[in-house]
């Protein structure tokens, strides 16, 4: 399974354009993560997929993320629209989706590899979004197949370890983005 990573990226770019700098010391539905920090990890997110879609063995495949260490770059403006739109491209590109490859330091199929990008961008755009008061809107394809990865993961915490929180329970006929954001440990009526 494929899908098209273009409708996300360019939510979060849109997303990003919105943000102001007075936003950046604000909470995001992580805990413990502000405005930037949600930043400095979408940009290292955006770097990494896009090099593992490409099956680029170095650094920014290899080092797992560190929201700690996470830096925002001075041009996150500009910089994070512009390493989104090269993911989309990346994932285009039908080797992307096939083989092994590698982000975060965990070597995966690049199948998965590919969903799991899919899911970051359409979580984290939830995320970025709500902390900073914007709407939001996710395409079908993309919702359906961060469904598909989060309503497959145990409720475990090995299982959930770097991918998603405990899941948060939603009632079955809630909205499937209120499903995702449950099942990928978000709660859907966060607020700033």
């Amino acid at each position: 399974m494929s899908v098209d990573l273009g409708a996300p990226t360019v939510e979060l770019a849109r997303l990003v354009a919105g943000v102001s700098e007075d936003q950046l010391a604000g909470p995001t539905p992580c805990a413990e993560t502000t405005v930037s920090a949600m930043l400095a990890h979408l940009h290292g997110l955006a770097v990494a997929f896009r090099d593992a879609a490409g099956k680029v063995e170095g650094p920014t495949t290899s080092t797992p993320p560190d929201a700690a260490a996470a830096v925002l770059v001075d041009d996150w403006s500009t910089a994070i629209p512009k390493v989104l739109t090269e993911l989309a491209v990346a994932w285009r590109q039908p080797d992307a989706w096939t083989g092994m490859t590698k982000a975060g330091g965990v070597e995966l199929p690049g199948e998965v590899g590919g969903l799991v990008a899919n899911n970051e961008l359409v979580v984290h755009g939830w995320d970025l979004a709500v902390a900073t008061g914007q709407s939001y809107a996710v395409a079908p394809a993309n919702l359906a197949a961060s469904w598909e990865m989060v309503s497959q993961t145990p409720d475990e915490p090995e299982a959930r370890q770097g991918l998603f929180g405990p899941v948060v329970p939603v009632p079955e006929d809630a909205p499937l983005l209120d499903r995702v954001l449950g099942g990928a440990g978000r709660d859907p009526g966060w607020t700033a």
